[in-house]
């Protein structure tokens, strides 16, 4: 069993910043990815960004240069600090987790979400 626990949404004006957190815990394994996604009111839920083992990072067009994704290993958390917030960043942000089993096996794992406003 896995679990993610999100925390740092809120309510922001444009051009402010937050700081969004996810820590997992449970029956990890090795992780293979984590990031975050998130989804606008009547949207698709889209990447915002993502640390891939190795530290490879890829991000959502929408986000480049305002955005910046951090991966703590030994705590097994992702932090996505979001600057230059604009209205249309508002939406729910999940973080995604994925893990690889023993015998290469991937699994997706998703939190709750939290929700992020931005007022013009």
């Amino acid at each position: 069993q896995v679990h993610l626990v999100e925390s740092g949404g809120g309510l922001v004006q444009a051009g402010g910043s937050l700081k969004l957190s996810c820590e997992a815990s449970g029956d990890i394994g090795s992780i293979d990815a984590m990031g975050w996604y998130r989804q606008a009111p009547g949207k698709q839920r889209e990447l915002v960004a993502e640390i891939a083992s190795g530290g490879r990072t890829n991000s959502g067009a929408a986000v480049k240069g305002r955005f910046a994704i951090s991966r703590d290993d030994v705590r097994d958390t992702v932090s996505l600090t979001l600057s230059r917030l604009k209205p249309e960043d508002t939406g729910v942000y999940y973080c995604h987790l994925v893990t690889r089993s023993l015998r290469g096996d991937t699994r997706d794992y998703w939190g709750t979400g939290t929700l992020v406003t931005v007022s013009s």
